[in-house]
């Protein structure tokens, strides 16, 4: 990774570990079985971020670790589908009382993002994440394509929670 890439993810996370007053109106799932959520996520749609620009066929891959942590490795295909791979690797922490729907993500040291699980499909084939304030959002899918019915029914619950979806971006993948 880059310096400039570097001091992105840096700045972001600081940016996503302020508490903001909208903290109190987002709602998680009940629950997530985190056995049955690890795995590989595509990334079918999100709020562009910076750290995420140039960005093609981006994945999520979660394993539990020994320590009960969860190793977070994501992956993206930069400036094409066929671009060079872009790679970082970091730690979730569950936290506790939060039916493992909250979790803190760090890549870097000390810095821990939010990381909430606000829809999660009962087959867990879909999940969409975001951060207590609104301004992050990720939908998620086990599969690189997203049945457009499906997909339509994850917008129309995220317009209900008050999610601007004219920030929404469709990720390409393959």
């Amino acid at each position: 990774m880059n310096k400039a890439a570097l001091i992105s993810q840096v700045i972001l996370f600081l940016l996503m570990t302020t508490t903001h007053s909208q903290a109190q109106t987002l709602q998680t799932v009940p629950s997530v079985d985190i056995e049955k959520y690890a795995g590989k996520w595509y990334e079918i749609a999100s709020y562009p971020q910076y750290f995420q620009k140039g960005c093609h066929c981006t994945t999520a891959q979660y394993t539990i670790s020994e320590k009960g942590y969860v190793i977070v490795e994501n992956r993206c295909n930069r400036d094409s589908i066929t671009g060079k791979q872009s790679y970082i690797k970091g730690k979730a922490f569950v936290v506790k009382g939060s039916g493992n729907a909250k979790l803190k993500v760090q890549f870097f040291w000390p810095f821990k993002a939010k990381y909430w699980i606000i829809d999660l499909a009962t087959d867990y084939s879909y999940a969409v994440v975001s951060h207590p304030n609104k301004k992050y959002l990720w939908i998620l899918s086990r599969t690189s394509k997203k049945d457009d019915n499906v997909y339509q029914e994850i917008l129309s619950k995220l317009k209900s929670k008050g999610f601007d979806l004219s920030k929404l971006q469709k990720t390409v993948q393959l």
